[in-house]
């Protein structure tokens, strides 16, 4: 079976875009990725919603073309544009780098994705793209980077409860950034029951 993991960067106070739907606060330093390279190379869909794809899109095409930027940098700009990417907007008029837009049928089309063999997809958001797949029980692995940094408003990233008390942690780890990630995945019997 696929596996839907959401990778979300968070602020302390439990917001995943700022009061204005502003999602460059976050501190994504070289440090909080390099230590999951390896998992993304081995993903085989990044899925994003519209704003987070184009702030991607914005950037990591052409960031290996820079020569002022670090290897690592390097190696991520050619992970992201080799790695097949799903957009999920009804807006998006048209996107390039190995990218499939889908407007309408995401439940299903993602539903569908998960009923193949090994295909390992990570959610990056946004905000609205992660609450609507946990609405529709399409998550099987949380990675949360929670920030050291209170928003006091915003887009929250449970806007509702989330039937996540059976969540099992997988680990835990903090970087010098103070960021912590905490990983955790649905058990066993649950992810089994929701892909029957």
């Amino acid at each position: 079976m696929g596996s839907v993991t959401l990778w979300m960067q968070m602020s302390l106070d439990g917001f995943a875009e700022g009061p204005d739907h502003e999602i460059h606060w976050p501190m994504v330093d070289e440090e909080l990725c390099e230590s999951f390279l390896d998992e993304l190379r081995a993903a085989d869909l990044f899925i994003y919603g519209r704003k987070t794809y184009e702030m991607m899109a914005s950037f990591w095409p052409t960031a290996d073309g820079d020569p002022a930027i670090s290897e690592f940098y390097v190696d991520f700009a050619r992970c992201w544009k080799q790695t097949p990417k799903l957009v999920l907007s009804r807006s998006l008029p048209s996107a390039g780098w190995n990218t499939r837009i889908v407007r309408t049928g995401i439940v299903e089309e993602i539903t569908a994705l998960r009923e193949q063999q090994d295909c390992d997809m990570v959610l990056f958001g946004g905000a609205e793209t992660a609450s609507a797949f946990m609405r529709n029980e399409l998550i099987d692995e949380y990675r949360l980077f929670v920030h050291p940094l209170v928003l006091g408003g915003g887009v929250p990233l449970f806007p509702a409860p989330a039937a996540m008390a059976d969540l099992q942690l997988v680990d835990v780890m903090t970087f010098e950034s103070a960021v912590v990630q905490m990983h955790y995945q649905q058990p066993p019997q649950t992810a089994a029951c929701r892909s029957a």
